[in-house]
């Protein structure tokens, strides 16, 4: 029987990031992906020119009309927009416990529009990291989390890793994105340790929606049975992967996205 997996974020109509991405990873990764709605953007490759918010009572509605009749295995979590919609889908969990749950605490977009309510980071960490196996930000991200300057070492990334563990999540994947480094660096902490997951730096300006493709390739795996070191090595060379192949989709005049299904297509020909 295939594995489902929930997806519950903001949409991008031009199907780099948030659901579409998340949606496309979950099919790559062989699973089948659910979508809950908790924002509308109007964006491209460019960035982001406005944002609609869905109601959080039909935020819950959505929620609870997957779990009446579909078998969720993994949950993924992206942009939740506001406290409102932290609160909503906290509660609309709460009964169904038991199962991998990735939270990507998305803050703002690549192109640097905020994608986060100020006074809703307290109530991400109050009201979803509780409810979270699995913590998945970018060091800008851990640092608003934690209060704290961002990371700009590893040293500094393992004790950050540490303290959003410490958080409530059973595992924590750093992602070191924004480490001045030559390689991308992440960091798995878990119960066992910290593990260092490497990868080249790949010289490319489509990186759109990396984090949520990473972060929904990593409940795909969780979905499938992986435990958490095999989950978090196969999303991060999933997502090495369509990094490499981005250029290869010439979508856009900005930051393009990544190529989700590099590994199941045919190349492409001029």
């Amino acid at each position: 029987m295939i594995a489902s997996v929930l997806s519950i974020a903001g949409s991008d109509p031009s199907g780099g990031a948030g659901i579409q991405a998340d949606l496309k990873a979950f099919s790559a990764r062989g699973t089948y992906g659910m979508a809950v709605l908790t924002a509308l953007t109007a964006q491209n490759t460019e960035g982001v020119t406005g944002i609609h918010l869905v109601p959080p009572g039909f935020v819950a509605d959505q929620i609870a009309a997957i779990f009446a009749d579909i078998r969720v295995d993994a949950v993924k979590i992206g942009m939740i927009a506001s406290a409102e919609i932290a609160e909503a889908v906290a509660a609309a969990l709460a009964p169904h416990g038991n199962r991998s749950v990735v939270l990507d605490p998305v803050m703002v977009a690549k192109g640097g529009a905020a994608l986060l309510a100020s006074d809703a980071v307290a109530a991400l960490r109050d009201h979803l990291l509780p409810r979270a196996t699995h913590l998945t930000p970018n060091l800008p991200e851990a640092a608003a989390l934690l209060d704290a300057p961002v990371a700009t070492t590893r040293a500094e990334m393992a004790e950050q890793a540490a303290a959003l563990r410490a958080l409530g999540p059973r595992a924590v994947l750093l992602k070191g994105g924004h480490l001045d480094s030559r390689d991308s660096p992440d960091l798995l902490a878990t119960g066992d340790g910290l593990h260092w997951l490497a990868a080249p730096r790949i010289a490319t300006r489509n990186t759109h929606g990396t984090g949520c493709t990473l972060s929904a390739a990593l409940a795909a795996e969780l979905a499938k049975g992986a435990g958490d070191r095999e989950a978090a090595a196969a999303a991060k060379a999933y997502v090495a992967g369509a990094i490499a192949a981005a250029d290869t989709l010439g979508i856009g005049h900005g930051q393009g996205p990544t190529h989700h299904f590099h590994a199941l297509w045919a190349p492409a020909h001029a």
